[in-house]
């Protein structure tokens, strides 16, 4: 068995379908995912290990985007857990199906019949939530489980997700523990709003995604949006290059510039202009007081500064 309990026959599978870092680069590019070489070879680490990757990086760099583009790559399940403040157990791993099994108990006791406790807090009983779905998969291939936004769950929710990250196993008290066939591949995510306990940290790879260079990022959204004028989509990218070193509290990520090219193409602007900016500029940036920052550091000037 390899680590987290891998099947020597899965491991085989896995090297065959990524054999290198250079051809899961390949396979990310082929289906329009740039990933540099240092997020590529995490991946692949990931992958192959396997053990988990945490991605940290600013909202819109591409983070999220990487577990759905090694779902496809896999051809596999991504299975997705949004985290929120407050979140528990029982929205991310299972909770019991309460009006199931008081229906049980009515069909029983209409047939003279009872039912135990081992009956009722069952396998048949359980909704199953994303943590859980993603052990139980049954292949051929392991899932993509991204856990996304850790840095929005608190330090409970942390302390939970160990025995998973750790062994890639879980604990029902009723049931007892739940061990994965088929380890899922686990992406976290963190916009890093707080920083993350050593503890998780430790049982994962680690991969800070910065913004691409400008010349990357023309090509990502060049990528993303399907015959975008050449001309406009080098402008939005250094325009939104500019945005980020000014004093905006939310800098836009890449998500935003593949908005912006797709809301100007959208409204057939072929060329960036100080008015079309000003017309869009709800497609990049979405605080009203970022949109004012940068009116008054004068939309002409931006556009004039990055076509120099």
């Amino acid at each position: 068995m390899s680590r987290l309990g891998r099947s020597e026959e899965l491991d085989e599978e896995m090297r065959r379908l990524v054999p290198s870092v250079e051809k899961l680069g390949q396979m990310l590019g082929d289906i329009d995912y740039l990933a540099d070489e240092g997020l590529a070879t995490s991946a692949f680490l990931a992958l192959r290990l396997p053990q988990p990757l945490l991605l940290e990086g600013e909202a819109g760099v591409g983070k999220t985007e990487l577990a759905k583009a090694l779902a496809q790559v896999l051809d596999t399940p991504l299975i997705r857990l949004q985290c929120y403040e407050g979140i528990d157990a029982a929205e991310a791993l299972y909770e019991w199906n309460y009006p199931k099994q008081l229906l049980s108990i009515r069909v029983a006791d209409t047939k003279g019949s009872e039912l135990g406790e081992e009956e009722l807090f069952g396998p048949d009983y359980l909704i199953r939530r994303p943590l859980l779905r993603a052990l139980e998969h049954p292949g051929p291939r392991p899932a993509v489980l991204l856990i996304d936004e850790l840095d929005r769950a608190d330090d409970d929710f942390e302390a939970f997700l160990l025995e998973l990250l750790a062994e890639a196993t879980v604990t029902i008290p009723e049931i007892g523990t739940i061990r994965a066939t088929h380890p899922p591949i686990v992406i976290l995510t963190s916009n890093r709003t707080r920083d993350l306990h050593d503890a998780v940290k430790r049982r994962c790879l680690y991969q800070w995604i910065d913004y691409p260079g400008a010349k990357r990022e023309v090509e990502i959204v060049r990528r993303r949006v399907k015959g975008a004028s050449s001309v406009l989509t080098v402008q939005v990218a250094n325009a939104v290059s500019r945005m980020r070193k000014s004093d905006v509290q939310k800098p836009p990520g890449i998500a935003e510039a593949i908005d912006w090219v797709s809301a100007l193409g959208m409204l057939g602007i072929e060329t960036l202009d100080a008015e079309s900016a000003d017309r869009t500029l709800g497609s990049v940036l979405k605080y009203s007081e970022d949109q004012e920052v940068i009116r008054a550091s004068g939309l002409e000037e931006l556009i004039a500064l990055e076509e120099s």
